[in-house]
């Protein structure tokens, strides 16, 4: 039988993985209109990444057709590829996301491939199914979640399906990529909006109904509930040691908050009728130096709350921290087991601490009163989901203190507004009937009331007793800081009727605004299904992002929202919300409190991550590769090298599948900084990971046959990695922080495309062992041009590896320098070094001198060029350090291998802030070699001035722009 042609892809071997990068990073400061915005996902991937990842998914690399190129045709598929990512560099851009010249040149070399590769198979017997080339396979991401993935399938021209066994996911799904389509071009059906404009392209016309029908709730809302939310007069009485009120005073203030403070019964007898506060601080405006004190009545008969503006605080920290609290009646202590016993007990309540109303020139803090202390009538008819919150769990705190539901973490006013506002969507439905007097198309009517769900849930991330007052920002932080529903000891309640912080215009806007650029361009389709056993993957574009073991509880977190979108949309989407949860049992996660135990929890995620994978691995078109998501926590690099269970346990499932690995890239795809450096979840950056089917004869080779093609193979693809020329600059495309997890994907490439690799016992070797052996032929790797160092950097890096910044025995250094052929001495003499009371220390670069000059100094080892490099990036960025690279230029090369070694050396010991500095310094690279005042790359006079160690060839200068290959020669005086 004709075996099919698969054409190598541009993923299978280079990519622009710095301008990749450089967006990816920068998307995620974009806000206003970007996808993510539209209803909170956890993980998501950045658009940028997705729609380079696929283009250079489906995009055939130049000369795949021909294994014996001659040097002229080298060169041509070389520029060829250049165009390529140039490309590439234009469509990774946030502004291109809707610019048609650019994405329509992506889509023409998207289809020249697919038309070559027809072409190729036009003989196979199963041409006419596979390979039309009139028609172009269709993309399917069967783990859509947030849907970024599918979305760029759309953008570049493929029909999109998205499916997911979450039903959260699955409308987010529904709201990026089939909606927009079925809505592209339609009028809009409000009332207002033929005054606007009569020409209405791609969502702009949706995204206006949203915006009027978003109000339309917020006015009808108003109506049933806006007594609860009453303004605050400014009296004459309430300006006393408050001059800041004297401006308002007869004015009626908008809340935007009510700070509110939870409390539990006073430990202390004689005060145990007081409910006491519990409080982390009572600053509520540090701008502003703004606090809250609580004073005691006359007769201890109790205490109230009153904002300050002017003195010293009384009490300079909150009544509760980690360990406990303490009674501010009594001083009695309440450790945590008596404030959880209490609040299990149902005895944990809640007190105004604050009102903040806006003013003309910022924030007001009010002190609560009876009249802005409003309190619901117990009448008030409130919904309450009674689904409960997962106990013992690492993600949920609220139980732990007596909130064992979803709707317990909710307060009571907070549920009679999210109620009245989702009993309103199926309203918006009847209301866009009259207004369209029933000619509105009943698609676009769904798709609008959907819309308006998604602000219903975006209101809930900021309506919950969760939600807490920053004091720093003078704003609410919503519910989902961090991927979990955490515990807070008191809360900010928003008014949904303000124009400030939180409120319902402001989600409304967040929505519409997304809408309006979404593409809809191509066909979608959103539906629920288990990647086990979906078979929607038929011969379609795979390229996915499944779950990463056990770092997001997708499942049990998502409830939070699911809740609330089952009661707005059930009747709507029928079949999708049939459940009172989320489903859990087809979940593939690594859950420890789902499957009662660590070992249990690997096994089933194994079973079933294996289980999804051989089915895609089977059903995806066989002239592509599959394209797989894993995102690492920063943890997971180690001692021993990138290892961990949840990485080794997805690998080997990856192999389980009948995947063989053909190429990996390291991509920067999470936020640089994080909310907490100890949350544990904060996901450091994604390894995409290029796949295609292991072939069925593959053969078993030996631990040592595999061995020796590792030490051959892999510094060959590292070389690559590392450093590529791309219209005469290097193209750094890995980074420090990278560099351990890229080198996994050639070596586990090499593993994978062998049915087995047998040990001398006979046994069938690990993924474990072999990433082991991989970190070693890394290390070897980073280690192999000590000989090319000057010896004064050679035994830095060594006293470094051993002792860090830390003292050592004068004797041992002493062995190390003689070995290293230096001098403890001449250390010294070139400031690196410090000596005395028998031991030595290395200088840390914030103790080199600030007036250091290169061209002056005697004696300079490429060690002290970097640090010196790393002093001026850190106190100056890429412009200062800039500046000092174009006098130590020539060392470069040298440096940033230095940088890039020591950054991983750093990583293994755990010294994560050091391990910081030098990965900033290799990620600044390209940007510290494009200083002004010159070409980097320019190649120069050998300097006239030796380095230690540094070596010159008569008349020659070697341009240092192939690092890791060898340079071409030419005299210093061509052009």
């Amino acid at each position: 039988m004709t075996e099919i042609i698969k054409p190598k892809k541009l993923i299978e071997t280079s990519i622009p993985l710095d301008a990749i990068n450089i967006e990816s990073a920068r998307e995620k400061s974009i806000r206003h209109g970007h996808p993510s915005t539209l209803h909170l996902w956890w993980a998501r991937r950045p658009l940028a990444a997705a729609r380079a990842v696929l283009f250079c998914q489906m995009v055939n690399d130049p000369g795949w057709n021909n294994p014996n190129p001659t040097p002229q045709q080298i060169g041509m598929y070389a520029n060829q590829r250049k165009k390529l990512f140039r490309i590439i560099r234009e469509m990774v851009k946030w502004e291109n996301s809707d610019n048609e010249r650019i994405l329509k040149e992506a889509r023409n070399e998207i289809w020249k491939s697919w038309v070559e590769t027809c072409e190729a198979n036009k003989d196979h017997p199963e041409a006419s199914t596979l390979f039309d080339p009139d028609v172009l396979p269709a993309g399917h991401d069967p783990f859509a979640g947030g849907g970024a993935i599918p979305l760029e399938m759309q953008r570049l021209g493929l029909t999109a399906y998205a499916s997911d066994l979450n039903p959260v996911a699955v409308m987010i799904n529904k709201a990026m990529i089939e909606i927009p389509p079925k809505c592209a071009g339609h009028a809009p059906i409000n009332p207002g909006s033929k005054k606007i404009s009569s020409s209405w392209k791609g969502c702009t016309g949706l995204a206006e109904d949203i915006k009027y029908y978003g109000n339309w709730m917020r006015e009808e809302a108003f109506k049933r509930i806006g007594h609860l939310y009453p303004k605050v007069k400014i009296t004459e009485e309430m300006t006393k040691d408050r001059p800041d009120l004297l401006p308002y005073v007869g004015q009626e203030l908008t809340v935007i908050a009510w700070v509110w403070a939870r409390t539990v019964k006073s430990p202390n007898p004689a005060f145990a009728n007081i409910d006491v506060p519990l409080v982390n601080s009572f600053t509520i405006s540090v701008k502003q130096k703004t606090w809250v004190e609580p004073v005691i009545r006359d007769g201890n008969s109790g205490y109230d709350f009153v904002v300050r503006t002017q003195g010293e605080p009384t009490l300079k920290e909150g009544t509760v921290g980690r360990k406990g609290g303490v009674c501010i009646m009594s001083g009695s202590s309440m450790d945590l087991p008596y404030i959880r016993s209490e609040a299990q007990a149902g005895r944990m309540g809640e007190r105004l601490m604050a009102v903040v109303c806006e003013g003309s020139k910022g924030r007001i803090y009010l002190s609560p009163d009876a009249e802005n202390g409003v309190l619901l009538p117990e009448n008030f008819d409130v919904w309450k989901s009674t689904l409960e919150l997962p106990k013992k769990h690492r993600d949920f705190k609220p139980p732990i203190y007596g909130m064992v539901s979803f709707g317990d973490i909710f307060s009571r006013r907070q549920l009679v507004a999210l109620s009245t506002f989702s009993d309103l969507i199926p309203e918006v439905i009847h209301k866009i009937s009259t207004d369209s007097k029933g000619t509105v198309d009943k698609e676009y009517a769904l798709g609008l009331a959907t819309y308006l769900a998604f602000v219903l849930d975006k209101c809930a991330d900021y309506w919950s007793s969760v939600c807490t007052w920053i004091s720093t920002g003078e704003t609410i932080r919503n519910t989902f800081g961090r991927q979990a529903i955490a515990m807070s000891w008191g809360y900010a309640e928003t008014n949904p009727f303000s124009d400030s912080t939180g409120n319902w215009m402001a989600m409304v806007d967040w929505v519409w605004k997304v809408v309006e650029r979404l593409p809809g361009n191509e066909s979608g389709y959103a539906c629920q299904a288990d990647a086990q056993k979906q078979t929607i993957s038929q011969n379609k574009i795979i390229s996915m992002d499944p779950p990463y073991y056990d770092v997001v509880m997708f499942g049990d977190i998502s409830d939070f929202f699911y809740v609330w979108m089952r009661r707005s949309l059930r009747s709507l989407y029928p079949n999708l919300f049939e459940t009172i949860a989320t489903p859990k049992e087809e979940e593939i996660i690594a859950s420890s409190h789902r499957f009662g135990s660590k070992e249990n929890a690997s096994k089933e995620f194994m079973n079933m991550m294996s289980k999804a994978l051989t089915n895609i691995a089977n059903l995806s078109h066989p002239a592509f590769p599959v394209t797989i998501y894993y995102a690492f926590k920063q943890a997971e690099t180690k001692e021993e090298g990138t290892v961990s269970t949840g990485w080794e346990t997805f690998l080997d499932a990856v192999m389980r599948s009948g995947f063989a690995i053909t190429g990996t890239w390291p991509m920067r795809t999470e936020r640089g900084s994080r909310m907490n450096a100890q949350d544990s979840n904060s996901l450091a950056s994604a390894i995409i990971l290029v796949c295609r089917k292991r072939e069925a004869n593959a053969p078993k080779i030996t631990r040592k046959e595999f061995i020796k093609e590792l030490n051959i193979r892999l510094p060959q693809d590292l070389n690559l990695m590392t450093g590529v020329e791309f219209d005469d600059k290097i193209d750094f495309k890995v980074s420090a922080v990278d560099l351990a997890q890229a080198a996994i994907g050639p070596g586990m490439a090499i593993y994978s495309k062998y049915s087995g690799i047998l040990e001398a016992n006979g046994s069938t070797m690990s993924v474990h062992d072999a990433l082991l052996l991989i970190n070693k032929v890394l290390s070897a790797y980073l280690d192999k041009d000590d000989n090319e160092l000057d010896a004064d950097t050679k035994f830095c890096k060594s006293w470094f590896e051993q002792n860090g910044w830390n003292e050592g025995k004068y004797g041992e250094a002493e062995v190390l320098a003689t070995a290293k052929g230096t001098s403890i001495s001449g250390l010294q003499e070139a400031g690196v070094l410090q000596s005395g009371r028998g031991n030595v220390r290395l200088l840390r670069f914030t103790e080199y001198p600030d007036n250091w000059d290169p061209e002056t100094d005697s004696r300079l080892p490429v060690w002290e060029a970097l640090h010196h490099l790393v002093k001026a990036h850190q106190e100056g960025g890429d412009a200062k350090a800039g500046r000092l690279f174009s006098q130590i230029e020539r060392m470069s090369q040298s440096i940033n291998l230095l940088a890039t070694r020591l950054y991983q050396i750093c990583e293994q010991k755990g010294w994560a802030e050091d391990a910081r500095y030098y990965n900033e310094l290799t990620a600044s690279w390209q940007n510290i070699e494009e200083r002004p005042g010159g070409d980097a790359k320019i190649a120069r006079e050998p300097s006239k001035k030796k380095e230690v160690g540094q070596k010159t060839l008569e008349g020659f200068s070697i341009p240092l722009t192939l690092p890791f290959t060898l340079g071409t020669l030419k005299k210093p005086d061509e052009k």
